[in-house]
């Protein structure tokens, strides 16, 4: 596989690259900073999709879809929105081709400009909350807990596939409260749910905060975040949750009448992760081998390959195998492609993450044994054909917690404690990961703090611990510590 994957020691960001190519995640698309998320990615993102909205429903969420095109008015109902999205968002200024006169082809025709340009969803709140506006009268009809799941296009110069680019898939919930504090709830309850998904499902370790103002969603109060460190010891902010108080409900003059008649505006909150969580899945846990999924979220759980090829004995106890992993709920694939050789097909599952492999050959059925080999640590076991199904399951619960231990021990190890700002870069450039250090709580300073070393202030971590100290860069009084790091 060295031939097909740059070491990721050797360039980071090919690594990364090589693995979303050869694992057949996506691709490039012929318009610019759009990809293609071809049936690999996208059976990932399905089980992240299929466990999340099983989460969101639990939590008495509701499923529903709004358009893709916004007015631009609706934009410029909200200051602190609109400025926060003015610079990514695609405009559309007219509805109508028609051919060209110089056999060129088609041109815009000029004569179906619209009235009122419409933006390309870049998030869905203003439009969200034009119709919440008709929906809500009374505090009977709230909370409305309501969440779609969409693309969204917000125009990107510089991208990366799954991490960064013009158009993605997301889950966007925006909710409506009769108070304060059942939306503050909300949002905490939502970042709750994104840290769950992410340590439970994903095997990627998370630190719950509070972004700083500046690093603030467009048009919140409060925005909580969950952070992830990824293996070139770069943050990946993995998921958010924002408390906009009254802001959109006043902007769209969403008022409600409460139990003494008095009429209120409601308060609001709005939550989303994307495409972009397959990209801190493949950084969190991959290797120079290929990708490696947590068994939580692979399409494929286990795949059989016959050694050398398929054979009637074989086959049988195949067959018997697969359906016992069925049964216990366990995805499983019978790669008998007869036109491939065992090793050829070693390389491609590894390659692909596919948790556990399973070798069948007729010297191991005289044996009564197969083969078993896990993708997380390579080892490989014979195991008897009985009971190979409770085996197997307690394999993957296996694997499913030591890639969550192993990514944590990782994270842990980059948590570095500075007080003074020599130390701050030292940490930053030798170690990387995340800086925990005082900051004097001025944006100036958070600023100041990017130009000089690239990182940005991550999170204040909600279970921070309030002690006196001082700003490493200012030395201006601080009552606790944030984390810094370098990010995508």
């Amino acid at each position: 596989m060295s031939k097909v994957i740059t070491s990721k020691s050797e360039d980071y960001a090919q690594w990364y690259n090589d693995l979303v190519r050869k694992g057949k995640l996506a691709d490039h698309s012929a318009v610019k900073g759009c990809m293609i998320i071809r049936p690999n990615g996208y059976a990932l993102w399905e089980n992240m999709r299929n466990q999340l909205d099983l989460m969101f429903k639990e939590t008495g969420h509701v499923n529903a879809y709004f358009p893709l095109f916004i007015p631009k008015s609706f934009l410029s109902r909200e200051a602190d929105h609109v400025e926060g999205f003015a610079k990514e968002c695609a405009v559309i200024t007219h509805y109508r081709l028609k051919n060209d006169p110089n056999g060129q082809g088609v041109i815009v025709d000029p004569d179906a400009k619209l009235e009122e340009e419409l933006i390309v969803r870049p998030t869905s709140e203003t439009i969200i909350w034009d119709s919440y506006k008709n929906w809500i009268q009374s505090y009977r009809d709230l909370p409305l807990k309501i969440n779609q799941w969409a693309n969204v296009v917000r125009w990107e110069m510089r991208t990366r596939l799954f991490l960064r680019t013009a158009e993605f898939l997301w889950q966007e919930g925006h909710t409506a409260h009769a108070t304060k504090a059942e939306a503050v709830e909300e949002a905490r309850l939502m970042l709750d749910v994104y840290a769950k998904f992410a340590e439970e499902y994903m095997a990627m370790p998370v630190i719950k905060g509070i972004k700083t103002p500046h690093e603030r969603f467009a048009g919140a109060e409060d925005t909580y975040t969950i952070e992830a460190l990824m293996q070139d010891g770069k943050a990946l902010q993995a998921g958010t949750s924002h408390f906009l108080g009254q802001n959109f409900a006043r902007a769209f003059d969403v008022k409600f009448m409460n139990e003494h008649n008095k009429e209120e505006l409601v308060w609001a909150t709005s939550w989303g992760v994307s495409t972009r969580l397959i990209g801190g899945l493949i950084m969190t846990h991959s290797d120079d081998d290929g990708l490696i999924i947590p068994p939580k979220l692979a399409a494929t759980q286990v795949v059989v390959v016959p050694i050398p090829k398929p054979t009637p004995e074989i086959n049988d106890v195949v067959q018997k195998i697969e359906g016992e992993l069925k049964a216990m709920g366990i995805s499983v694939k019978y790669d008998d492609d007869p036109k491939a050789r065992p090793g050829f097909k070693f390389a491609e599952h590894e390659l692909q993450g596919v948790p556990i492999r399973i070798g069948i050959g007729m010297r191991d059925l005289e044996k009564g044994v197969v083969e078993v080999a896990r993708r997380d640590t390579k080892a490989k076991t014979s195991v008897p054909v009985e009971g190979i199904a409770t085996y197997t399951m307690t394999l993957l619960e296996d694997i499913q917690n030591n890639l969550f231990n192993r990514a944590k021990a990782f994270r842990d190890e980059r948590i570095t404690v500075v007080d003074n700002f020599e130390d701050f870069k030292t940490a930053l450039e030798e170690k990387g990961g995340f800086i925990s250090a005082h900051w004097d709580g001025t944006t100036e300073t958070e600023l100041k703090i990017k130009e000089l070393t690239k990182a940005t202030a991550r999170c204040i971590p909600i279970d921070n611990v309030q002690e006196e100290g001082s700003c490493v860069l200012t030395g201006k009084p601080s009552k606790q510590r944030v984390l810094f790091a370098k990010a995508y």
